[in-house]
């Protein structure tokens, strides 16, 4: 029998939100699932739990028009994300990276849902003070977040990112993540599997910070007024290993 709560994740059809919303899907917990974003998964690309999706497009230059909030759901999940090559410029990339994602969370924000739990997936070297692009806008973005007001928020910086399948290979990509997969043998701070992923950033959703299982050895972090629960590459791996 399925759960009783939902579920929406806004970034479905990049590299992880891929797995994370076949995690959803596949499991049990969630009674409804929402997929809203600029583009939704094909209907030949799920496989499990198509009776329990909602499938939506949405503009983000207009989400009052959205109805996120109408869902009042009770996990907000965003994989959201790009790459300033992608997006064109440094404009383009803060405009989709941190201000579509702040706003989408905002508007999904419902007060009716008391226990209303977000889970953000950031990156390794998230900093809002550091002097590069990249870093600072995920950091200011985790900021952002966790100052919204939901009841709590989760903070995913994995590292490296293995087993991507994108339309054109990226040079810099393929040579670090060989780089990686030779430092992972020793470390487990600096690469995991987007499945893996996918499957951590679920499980967190469905216990939340406080319920976390022991030995995941997740920490605080934020601003004082408004802290967030933390969740490192190390902490992911482990997570990713948890038996329901």
């Amino acid at each position: 029998m399925s759960g009783t709560q939902s579920a929406l994740i806004i970034g479905a059809t990049g590299q992880v939100g891929r797995h994370l919303l076949q995690s959803l899907l596949v499991s049990p917990h969630y009674s409804r699932v929402g997929e809203y974003g600029r583009r939704v998964t094909p209907a030949e690309d799920i496989k499990e739990g198509k009776d329990r999706l909602e499938q939506k497009t949405i503009d983000f230059e207009n989400l009052g028009e959205s109805g996120l909030k109408d869902g009042k759901w009770d996990v907000v999940y965003i994989t959201l994300g790009t790459s300033r090559a992608t997006a064109g410029s440094a404009e383009k990339f803060e405009k989709i990276d941190r201000e579509y994602v702040i706003n989408a969370a905002k508007e999904a924000r419902n007060p009716e849902v008391a226990a209303q739990r977000i889970v953000y997936c950031s990156s390794v070297g998230a900093n809002p003070s550091s002097s590069f692009l990249y870093p600072r806008s995920k950091g200011l973005t985790e900021e952002g977040l966790a100052a919204i007001g939901y009841a709590d928020t989760i903070v995913f910086r994995p590292g490296f990112l293995a087993g991507t399948a994108r339309p054109e290979p990226r040079l810099v990509e393929t040579i670090y993540g060989k780089l990686t997969g030779l430092l992972s043998h020793v470390s487990d701070g600096v690469e995991i599997n987007i499945s893996k992923l996918g499957q951590s950033l679920y499980l967190a959703g469905k216990y939340g910070s406080a319920a976390l299982p022991a030995g995941i050895q997740s920490s605080k972090a934020g601003k004082p007024e408004s802290p967030f629960t933390l969740l490192n590459n190390a902490a992911a791996l482990k997570l990713a290993e948890v038996q329901e």
